[in-house]
């Protein structure tokens, strides 16, 4: 079917009327009391009013959304955080939430793992200055002790070890009532948030803080066995040197972390000779007599025996008598040092024994 002219501008202008009726009807008045959002005046070129409303789309998080956000934030088990976000003082709130895992969910864990034997564990070093810590911290399972969680805690605690003032051995209790990690967080929250994530028991096994005996002395460490992602592992030493001669401050940090190596393949007992308890001493000494009962021989001989014998003894157990594992062509210890115008001042090796 054709249309004339005509009937085109017949048509035109009955669409163009519909149009102004639809716009006309369409068009939003301004209302008197808007509750959802703020209204927002508009003129337009005829002087017009129109009003333009906002609407905030965004839902709130559902429980499960909320539950997984503790998760990550705590490391608790799914039901724990649901338990705590679903509790009434609680009401969806995530810091009431981790305000009620350390309140009672990690309590309600120590308590269950608590007396269960733990034998596995990482060792972790910290090394700031002239200070230096090395800690053992324990778990029940391997598996735990190689998880993030478990191994973040242990560098916290030797991290926070360092920075303190005190040298020697700890008072572990006293520490960690009252030393803080990186966030701010008391020790031994920290310990409970750890027994809450990773459900096992965990102890604080030792702790040991070296400061350097001189300002001419270099402290070093070597971890052994690190777990994944870590620098805490299963073993570790820390080792100082001194600088004896202008030669060996440029080699001291090279030769310490070395000799740290070497202490933790050889674990020696004691530094040196002079430093072996006497009655150590006379025990092995006697336990060597009595084997030569009978022999006849000479006192004489038997003393320069003994001597030949007491020598081994010490390259066993004696830092600077054993022979350097780590130099080439394996050295004894205490001339590998000098000869680089060094000298072993102390150590201190701590690993996991089961």
């Amino acid at each position: 079917m054709f249309l004339s002219r005509a009937g085109l501008r017949s048509c035109g202008a009955r669409i163009a009327t519909s149009n102004t009726r639809c716009a006309s009807v369409l068009a939003p008045t301004a209302p008197s009391a808007p509750t959802a959002a703020a209204a927002t005046p508009l003129h337009n070129n005829n002087n017009k009013i129109n009003y333009i409303q906002s609407f905030s789309t965004a839902a709130k998080p559902s429980t499960a959304q909320l539950v997984k956000q503790l998760r990550e934030m705590t490391g608790a088990p799914m039901m724990e955080c649901k338990k705590a976000l679903s509790t009434p003082e609680v009401d969806h709130d995530l810091e009431k939430a981790q305000e009620w895992l350390r309140k009672y969910g990690s309590a309600k864990a120590s308590s269950k793992v608590a007396g269960r034997e733990a034998l596995e564990g990482l060792v972790g070093v910290k090394i700031e200055g002239d200070r230096a810590s090395i800690v053992q911290v324990k778990s029940e399972t391997d598996f735990a002790s190689r998880s993030e969680t478990f191994s973040t805690f242990v560098q916290e605690i030797a991290d926070a070890a360092t920075a303190g003032d005190v040298n020697g051995d700890v008072d572990i209790g006293a520490f960690m009532a009252s030393a803080k990690d990186s966030k701010g967080q008391v020790l031994s929250e920290t310990l409970n948030d750890a027994i809450l994530a990773i459900r096992e028991n965990i102890q604080v096994d030792s702790m040991v803080i070296m400061k350097a005996s001189s300002d001419k002395s270099v402290l070093a460490g070597y971890v052994h066995g690190r777990a994944p992602n870590s620098s805490c592992g299963s073993a570790a030493a820390v080792v100082e040197v001194e600088v004896t001669s202008d030669a060996g401050s440029e080699k001291a940090e090279e030769a310490a972390k070395k000799l740290a190596m070497h202490v933790v393949a050889a674990k020696p007992t004691y530094l040196n000779p002079e430093s072996v308890p006497e009655d150590v001493v006379n025990k092995e000494k006697e336990i060597l007599l009595e084997k030569m009962t009978g022999t006849n021989k000479p006192p004489e001989i038997m003393e320069k025996i003994v001597a030949g014998q007491m020598r081994k003894f010490y390259e066993g157990i004696c830092l600077t008598e054993q022979s350097h594992m780590v130099e080439e062509g394996n050295p004894k210890v205490s001339k590998a040092m000098k000869s680089l115008g060094l000298e072993v001042k102390n150590y201190t090796l701590v690993g996991m024994s089961k």
